[in-house]
């Protein structure tokens, strides 16, 4: 059956911010956020702060990270974000503090329904709680939760909440070990 590009739709999706907001944010994540240049950290975190991002203290924001929508995210006191990180974030995305996300992760806050005509827009936050770690190349599903601690190991795929103190493995994401911190 033939689906028409006018069905695609998301009417109940709001960005967040105006055209004009999202174009300058379009042209100044390219020159200092997603980029190979190498932007010194504090100016990269000003302008995050500068389109709404919360932002804390001793933040590391490493070269070419893609972030959607900086007024959707905010990150705790002394948080790493490695290399190529894309934080695909339509809507909140939380990272506490001490957390890392290493480099190549992805986290998603959307997806679409594939079982409707429509091919509707679903959302949901993600939430790093503090001390977690994202590793890396990991994926990170919209509407989960790393809890306090929990580690999503390297090429991991998060489908629902990982628990404190677990490391999880696998596609989907299975809890193999507990973390034991010396």
């Amino acid at each position: 059956m033939k689906v028409e590009l006018k069905e695609y739709r998301n009417p109940e999706y709001q960005p967040g911010a105006g055209p004009v907001k999202r174009i300058l944010w379009h042209v100044f994540s390219k020159m200092f956020i997603h980029s190979q240049l190498l932007v010194p950290v504090g100016l990269k975190l000003f302008i995050l702060k500068l389109f709404g991002a919360k932002i804390g203290d001793g933040v590391m924001l490493k070269p070419n990270v893609n972030i959607k929508h900086p007024w959707f995210l905010e990150i705790g006191d002394y948080s790493w974000i490695g290399e190529d990180v894309w934080i695909d974030n339509l809507v909140r995305v939380k990272i506490g503090a001490n957390c890392c996300v290493s480099q190549g992760a992805l986290l998603l806050t959307g997806n679409h329904n594939f079982s409707k005509r429509t091919f509707d827009l679903m959302m949901g936050e993600v939430i790093l709680e503090d001390g977690s770690w994202v590793g890396a190349k990991a994926i990170v599903c919209p509407g989960v939760t790393l809890k306090s601690h929990a580690v999503l190991t390297v090429n991991s795929v998060a489908t629902k909440d990982c628990e404190e103190y677990q490391v999880y493995q696998g596609n989907p994401a299975v809890s193999v070990k507990m973390r034991t911190i010396h």
